[in-house]
């Protein structure tokens, strides 16, 4: 054994040469110069970009194991061995200098010598064209992509629940996959309805979901293909637009957009993650200069004390067990006005008494197809029996068919809970669950810092045992005049005169003016 061969072809390459060709040209290389062919590596499919080739890398190890046998690589020419110009040159010089074989294409001489700047310069240049080609499909097929994107098409791999196919003209067109969409629509539903992605993940792996990922969940909820809507990626000066798709939707873009708010909303909460210790933290201002104040421990002569400070100015600090005790008053303080509670009470009877009307709606429909699908399963079974279809037709229509059967027994059951008397129940209840403190209380630490920027939308400072705030929500303004009698909180007029805020020096010293409030 004198050489060993290498061809090559990626799924997207635009090489008219075919394996079978090119090993052919290799073999007859090797038989006109008379050496003896031994093994051809192949590599079906691969990239050339990179020699992260499984064949390849088959190659070099036979290479190793055979080092003293093996004196020739023959390759049909040399984009077949990489498009990638430098590490191409860096692979055949690691090989001649390691290994001692040249890696010759079939339209070079045996005897060539690659030591020959004008050999290193022709194979160079040749190399150069391959890597300009590579770059030149990429685009094309990039602009490809994206012109099909911009026409409502998904020409990618299906995501779960969905079917690749093509529509009546050949095209390629997602095909909702029945047997897994309602997995998908339980997933939007549990989300909007604020159940954690642990349990939903739980649920509907249990239900055959088959991806195991802490992503598995998030990847769902942020993909618009499942809302009929199709991504369109940036490109130069465009950017990236979600525009109406050409497949059936699973969820509907108002589920969609409302989950994508959610999880908006979950990413600006994250940024500043508040601890246990100091709950106003990414919440509190700095009366100085309106940064948001950072807070930590500090060590006195007996203990460590908790504080606040001003991150731009390092002496503005107060004291945190102080401003926890008066906005704990404040909360306690707080509470939603009669008219607005009335108000959600009227929405959440008038909301239920629809819901009530489209389940009994839904109901009928699910119940009818439902009789379809038996009787489907009754009309297989049948064929079956009189030999219309064989075994294996009638596994994979089983299959189908019981699935979808199990899944329409599956909404039923959810559907035909007794939802009134709990919507009754609820529904006496729910004045007494609008108790602002006691919401504030039972919620969660990111929770509260969200409640807290919806009703101080402006944020919060605090000044000699007393909040200030430039607005309020609407909802809590009937508290105003209480909280001002207690020392609680005091709304600031803005005002265009810079000395109605004292400014900081040097190290956070004041050196204009006293903070002064109008309250309302």
């Amino acid at each position: 054994m004198d050489a060993i061969g290498y061809i090559r072809i990626s799924k997207k390459d635009q090489s008219v040469h075919s394996l079978e060709y090119q090993e052919k040209s290799i073999t007859e290389y090797c038989d006109r110069n008379q050496i003896s062919l031994g093994s051809v590596f192949i590599d079906d499919g691969e990239s050339s970009y990179t020699f992260d080739r499984p064949d390849y890398k088959a190659l070099e190890n036979f290479i190793k194991e055979h080092k003293s046998r093996v004196k020739y690589l023959i390759v049909f020419d040399h984009d077949r061995f990489s498009r990638n110009l430098p590490e191409a040159l860096q692979k055949i010089e690691y090989l001649e200098k390691k290994h001692n074989l040249k890696v010759i294409a079939t339209s070079e001489p045996l005897d060539i010598d690659t030591s020959d700047p004008s050999v290193f310069l022709l194979r160079a240049f040749k190399y150069l064209i391959a890597n300009q080609e590579l770059l030149t499909i990429r685009r094309r097929a990039k602009m490809s992509a994206r012109h099909a994107q911009q026409s409502g098409r998904y020409i990618n791999q299906a995501p779960y629940a969905y079917l690749n196919g093509k529509d009546v003209g050949g095209k390629p067109l997602l095909h909702v996959d029945e047997t897994k969409a309602f997995i998908v629509q339980k997933i939007y539903r549990d989300f909007l309805a604020g159940v954690p992605r642990f349990l939903i993940h739980k649920e509907i792996r249990e239900l055959g979901f088959p991806h195991s990922g802490n992503g598995a969940i998030f990847r769902i909820l942020i993909n618009p293909l499942y809302a009929g809507l199709v991504r369109v990626c940036a490109s130069g000066k465009y950017p990236e637009k979600i525009i109406q798709g050409l497949h059936e939707s699973i969820v509907t873009p108002s589920q969609y957009w409302r989950v994508q708010e959610i999880l908006d909303e979950t990413k600006r909460s994250m940024r500043t993650k508040p601890k246990e210790d100091y709950p106003l933290k990414g919440i509190l201002k700095s009366v100085c200069c309106n940064t948001t104040m950072t807070a930590g421990w500090s060590k006195g002569k007996r203990k460590y004390y908790l504080y606040y400070r001003c991150i731009k100015h390092s002496n503005i600090n107060i004291s945190g067990n102080e401003v926890h005790d008066r906005f704990n008053a404040l909360l306690r303080n707080l509470s939603f006005s009669e008219d607005f509670v009335n108000e959600i009470v009227a929405e959440v009877t008038e909301g239920m008494g629809k819901t009530l009307k489209i389940r009994d709606k839904q109901l009928v429909v699910i119940k009818t197809q439902l009789a379809a699908a038996e009787k489907k399963i009754d009309n297989t079974e049948m064929n079956l029996i009189e030999e219309n279809i064989n075994g294996k037709t009638y596994k994979k229509l089983m299959r189908k068919l019981s699935a979808e059967k199990a899944r329409l027994e599956d909404e039923i059951d959810y559907l035909e809970e007794d939802m009134e008397d709990q919507i009754k129940q609820d529904l006496l209840v729910l004045p007494y669950m609008m108790n602002f403190p006691a919401i504030f209380k039972d919620a969660s630490l990111n929770q509260q810092h969200a409640i807290v920027n919806e009703v101080f939308k402006q944020g919060l400072t605090y000044v000699g045992g007393t909040f200030r705030t430039p607005s309020i929500n609407p909802r809590f303004a009937h508290n105003l005049l209480k909280l001002k009698e207690l020392g609680l909180l005091e709304i600031e007029q803005p005002s265009d005169n810079s000395d109605v805020f004292s400014s900081c020096g040097e190290r956070g010293i004041r050196t204009l003016g006293t903070v002064s409030s109008t309250s309302v």
